[in-house]
Parts: structure tokens; C-alpha cells; sequence
């Protein structure tokens, strides 16, 4: 991987990716606790974190290290994004200044910043995440952005692994219902990570879910490099046929981006895409449930699926840990 960034799972091979892998198993077997003393870690979230911000800092504490949290307008200054725009409402300070100030605290920095959710084509390119990016010389840490969740893809690809799903596995990323719509960080990262393994990738959708094309064109071309494949349908029945891994996973309707009460009427008659025990009943022997928390429960995935013996869902979370101490321990050891 590069020495100074990681912010997207299509920046490396499948060769590499397996390489970090290893790294984080040989954390996990032969701990360093100092292997980062005296280094610190910034991290900024612009938006609520349970499982990133705990593990990051928990990570980065097993190695020695330490580590601030920013979060922007509580404690802190509001930052506001905007270029050109005159700074006369909430946002006291620009991020043209405070991210290169607290870049320079710091060995390396965080930044999670979710989708505006208002303009599809702006989301999608990561336009908000990478004019931040550009502003940083440190080693840098994509923690979600509006189109990415990169160590949510690499704690998923370690799952695979641990419960020794075969590459040629059938995947299949199927949307769930939320009460409100939500950004397409996760599946666009879940589904990119799957294809890159080599499998057999099915993404499963109600009409007017469908993940814009260049999303799909990503995870095309990582599917024609690994020997995999992608698909996308309306078909439950077909979809869930002999799947290995259900990934379950809510997001907002493209076809409707940025319309709250188009996307609601459009989402009120989906309750049934929740996950039951029944959605396995085509599916193969031992098929797991995935995702990547949090979950609603019994609207989403059911207690049932939860509670069951096919759910890794905490071994899902567990595993944001040992990667993410990879990550660190590859980006700032010296």
C-alpha cells in the first residue's frame, strides 16, 4: 500500500490487500504494543461513529500510540467546506485551515465525512472528501466518506476469511429497509471489496434502488480482474439461489437521490426485503449473515437472523480492529 494514504480498497491488487491481511493476522498472533510510541493520530468525524471511533483509538493505543478526536461544532469550532462562499452563519472556522492546523498536531490524520446526500453525481464523485484530502500532507485515513468506507471493506474481507468463504462464493449485497434513506459508502465498498475476492457478486435491489453506474462499472472491472463477477437484479428468488453470504445493507434511492418524500413513498411498501430465516431458504448450506452495523432490528434483519447461528455480524465488528491496527502499524511505524 502506499506509505501516506488509505482511502479506497481499488487503490491496491488483491495481492496486496491479501499482504495487509497477513499483517493484521501477525498483530493478532505476535502483538507490538510499542511498535507506534510516540506517534499520535488525529482524528476528525464530521458525522457520529460508534465502531470506527472506538476502534481506531483502540487500535492505535495496542500500539503504543495515541490519538485526539475533533468533532466539528461540539467542543470545537463548526467547520464549514464551501469555496467562495462568505462565512456570516454558524461555521467559524474553514476547512482550508483547520485541517491543515490539526494535520500538523498529528502523524497522521482521520477524516470521516458522510454524503451530502443532495447531488448524486457530487456524492458519488467524493468531490467533498478528496478537496479535504488535498489538503493534507500527513498519512491519511479515509474513515467513511460519501461513496467509501474502506476499513469497513477490509474488516469484510477479513470475515470472508475467517469463516473460509472460497472465492468463487456466491455474495450477494442485498438491500434492506431503514426508515429514512442512507448514504452508499457501504455498499459501494462492500460490494468493490467482493469483486476484487472473485466472487460471484449479486446485487439485489427494489426498483429504484440501483447503484449508479459508476459504482457498478467499478466493481465490473475488479470482478473481470479477479475471475469474479457482478450482476444486478430485482429477483429475489433468483438472487438468493444458492448464496453463500447474504450482506445485508440499507441505502437511499438513487432514482430519488435528494428527495426525502420520493424516496419515502417509494420505501413504504418495501418491508418485506427485511432479512428473516426464510430469505435462506434457497440459499447454500451454512449461508451467513453480514453487515455492517448498525442495524435496526426487525426492520432490517430480524431477531431471528440476529440471534442465529448464521449472523458474523459481530465478528464483522471485531475484525474493524485488527485491520484498522494494520493500516496504522503499515502507514506510521517508522
Amino acid at each position: 500500500m502506499s506509505p501516506a494514504r488509505f482511502l479506497d480498497l481499488a487503490d491496491f491488487s488483491g495481492d496486496e490487500v491479501r499482504e495487509l491481511l497477513a499483517l493484521a493476522d501477525r498483530l493478532q498472533r505476535h502483538p507490538e504494543p510499542q511498535a507506534l510510541a510516540g506517534r499520535i493520530l488525529g482524528l476528525v468525524f464530521l458525522n457520529p461513529s460508534l465502531r470506527t471511533l472506538a476502534s481506531m483509538q483502540a487500535g492505535m493505543a495496542r500500539l503504543g500510540g495515541t490519538s485526539f478526536v475533533i468533532t466539528p461544532g461540539q467542543g470545537t469550532w463548526a467547520l464549514e467546506s464551501r469555496l467562495g462562499v462568505r462565512m456570516d452563519g454558524a461555521a467559524a472556522e474553514h476547512i482550508r485551515e483547520g485541517l491543515p492546523v490539526l494535520a500538523s498536531y498529528c502523524d497522521a490524520l482521520g477524516i470521516r465525512a458522510f454524503a451530502e446526500g443532495k447531488d448524486l453525481a457530487a456524492d458519488v464523485a467524493d468531490s467533498g472528501f478528496r478537496a479535504m484530502a488535498a489538503l493534507i500532507d500527513k498519512p491519511l485515513v479515509n474513515l467513511e466518506s460519501a461513496i467509501n468506507h474502506p476499513c469497513q471493506a477490509l474488516a469484510d474481507w477479513k470475515t470472508l476469511d475467517d469463516e473460509r468463504v472460497p472465492a468463487r462464493a456466491k455474495f450477494v449485497l442485498s438491500w434492506v429497509p431503514h426508515p429514512r434513506a442512507l448514504p452508499l459508502a457501504v455498499p459501494a465498498a462492500a460490494l468493490h471489496m467482493a469483486a476484487l475476492r472473485g466472487h460471484e457478486v449479486v446485487v439485489l435491489r427494489p426498483e429504484g434502488f440501483a447503484l449508479p453506474p459508476a459504482v457498478m462499472a467499478r466493481a465490473e472491472a475488479a470482478a473481470r480482474a479477479s475471475g469474479g463477477s457482478v450482476r444486478e437484479t430485482a429477483d429475489r428468488q433468483s438472487a438468493l439461489a444458492g448464496a453463500h453470504v447474504v450482506y445485508a445493507k440499507e441505502w437511499g434511492s438513487t432514482a430519488h437521490y435528494g428527495d426525502a418524500a420520493a424516496d419515502a413513498a417509494l420505501r413504504a411498501g418495501l418491508g418485506d426485503w427485511q432479512v428473516r430465516e426464510s430469505t435462506f431458504a434457497s440459499a447454500a448450506p451454512g449461508c451467513r449473515l453480514m453487515h455492517c452495523l448498525p442495524v435496526r432490528r426487525n426492520v432490517a434483519v430480524a431477531d431471528e437472523v440476529l440471534d442465529g447461528p448464521r449472523s458474523v455480524v459481530l465478528r464483522e465488528a471485531h475484525n474493524r480492529l485488527v485491520v484498522q491496527m494494520a493500516v496504522l502499524h503499515r502507514l506510521l511505524k517508522p
